[in-house]
């Protein structure tokens, strides 16, 4: 069949296109701090303590705000909730640029990230309900292309501008995101493109725990919450591991973290099209099992080994099969869930619950450290992905 003649594919384009686009808006947004912190600092604008404040703040709220607004999100239209999460959240930038106040900063930062929650899961739900079950987890991969587009493009506006300047162009640039967002959708709605609950006509709405409890709901929570240990606590640890347990320069460590991030960016893609599609042919059990086996493996691997280059190697391979597991969670299983009307509430609480896991790893770790030493403590990872390897086994029934 001719590529362009294929009505299903083309729609999911328009879709996947419209969500990747209000995705790269939120991470825009997430990145800016992180940025403009040096210049902050350096123009004695805030403490790092506020810095600090501001951060953990953002994502307490967003962490939160991944539960509500994703149930919310099966109950309320997808286009208001992402236009409307969009332009407060860019209201918020601009009122940061303006206020001398750093508990206002404080408040108004995390606030925003309040907002940014409200377009994660229901732009998953639009895109899971619309269109056919191949092409939904394809266009969740340009979701994650847009995570990893964020950094850059905020790291461009910190090169040229002054900090006050980035979150005025970052805030309006969501407003205008946001309209233009709501004009999109409402767009496709009137051709009939999307279609709100279309799967779920007499469920719209309603929440039924045991259908997801049976749908299995508990053990990809176990999922999301080892995954986001590595993919947001181990990953934050990494420079320091090279430098601190490998003996790197600090130089050498950041070049080699670089490589290692854009190695990881690819893995969605690598996971997605060639191990669950061509390799394990759509298995999501197979793959979840041989990517957390994968990770374990060479998390054991390096601790063994003590040449620095295939250490490196392996911690590579450990970072890209977990990542493959966490593909899986939200690129397969999040929208085989469809039919049950709830894929923005099971988006949203796994989010939340891979975001808490990573905060708690996060503090255990800085301890771990110091108490157990850098050898133990990767072997705690090895472990965690051991635990995973067992999720792997079990049977799931999806909707494909």
């Amino acid at each position: 069949m001719n590529f362009f003649s294929n009505k299903e594919a083309i729609k999911a384009i328009y879709i996947g296109f419209l969500c990747t686009v209000s995705y790269l808006g939120c991470y825009f947004a997430r990145n800016i701090l992180g940025v403009v912190t040096p210049q902050m600092l350096d123009e004695n604008i805030l403490t790092i303590e506020s810095i600090g404040a501001m951060s953990t703040g953002f994502m307490i709220l967003y962490a939160a705000g991944q539960l509500v607004n994703g149930r919310i999100g099966d109950i309320i239209k997808t286009k208001y909730m992402v236009s409307v999460g969009i332009v407060f959240a860019g209201i918020c930038n601009i009122i940061i640029a303006m206020t001398d106040s750093p508990t206002a900063a404080i408040f108004v930062y995390s606030l925003s990230g309040l907002f940014l929650s409200m377009i994660y899961a229901p732009i998953m739900k639009v895109v899971a309900e619309n269109t056919l079950p191949v092409y939904a987890s394809r266009c969740s991969l340009g979701f994650v292309v847009a995570s990893f587009l964020g950094t850059p493009l905020a790291s461009v506006m910190a090169i040229f501008f002054s900090w006050k300047l980035v979150f005025i162009i970052c805030g309006f640039s969501l407003i205008l995101i946001g309209i233009v967002a709501f004009l999109a959708f409402s767009a496709l709605e009137k051709k009939g493109v999307i279609r709100f609950g279309r799967a779920i006509k007499d469920k719209k709405g309603s929440f039924d725990l045991k259908l997801l409890i049976n749908r299995s709901i508990i053990r990809f929570s176990v999922i999301a919450i080892l995954t986001g240990i590595i993919r947001t606590s181990v990953v934050f640890w990494i420079p320091t591991y090279l430098t601190d347990y490998l003996s790197l320069t600090p130089e050498a460590a950041a070049a080699i973290f670089t490589v290692m991030t854009l190695l990881k960016s690819a893995s969605p893609y690598l996971n997605t099209l060639i191990m669950y599609e061509m390799v394990f042919k759509r298995n999501i059990n197979a793959t979840i099992f041989f990517m957390f086996l994968t990770s374990a493996i060479s998390f054991l691997c390096i601790y063994f080994i003590d040449n620095t280059v295939i250490n490196m190697v392996f911690m590579t391979l450990a970072l890209l099969s977990s990542a493959g597991a966490s593909t899986m969670l939200f690129s397969v299983y999040c929208p085989s869930l469809y039919d049950t009307g709830m894929v923005s509430t099971a988006t949203g609480f796994l989010d939340c619950m891979s975001y808490l896991g990573a905060a708690v790893a996060n503090f255990l770790f800085a301890n771990a450290i110091s108490t157990i030493g850098w050898g133990n403590l990767i072997l705690v990872w090895a472990g965690l992905m051991a635990v995973g390897v067992f999720t792997g086994i079990s049977k799931i029934r999806l909707h494909t």
